[in-house]
């Protein structure tokens, strides 16, 4: 398993636009539910993802990241003032 560091760096490369590790995104393992959680927060906006071990995988092996990326373009919309 990645650590959370290798894993918010990898999201950070992949989505400039989040912010920074530590800032902007957080990332933690919820040990009982044995998930990731990235936390990305900008401005009065907060968003928490529940990342599948076997997602986090293949994000990190350059696979795909298609659930998290979904997830930023929604938190982009709401930044912008575009919520659906």
């Amino acid at each position: 398993m990645h650590s959370k560091e290798e894993l918010c760096k990898k999201n950070t490369a992949l989505y400039p636009e989040i912010g920074e590790c530590g800032l902007d995104i957080a990332v933690e393992f919820d040990t009982p539910k044995k998930t990731w959680i990235v936390d990305l927060k900008k401005g009065g906006h907060e968003l928490k993802h529940h990342l599948e071990i076997p997602d986090a995988d293949a994000c990190m092996e350059g696979k795909q990241c298609v659930s998290l990326g979904l997830e930023i373009a929604q938190l982009k919309k709401n930044i912008e003032g575009q919520q659906f």
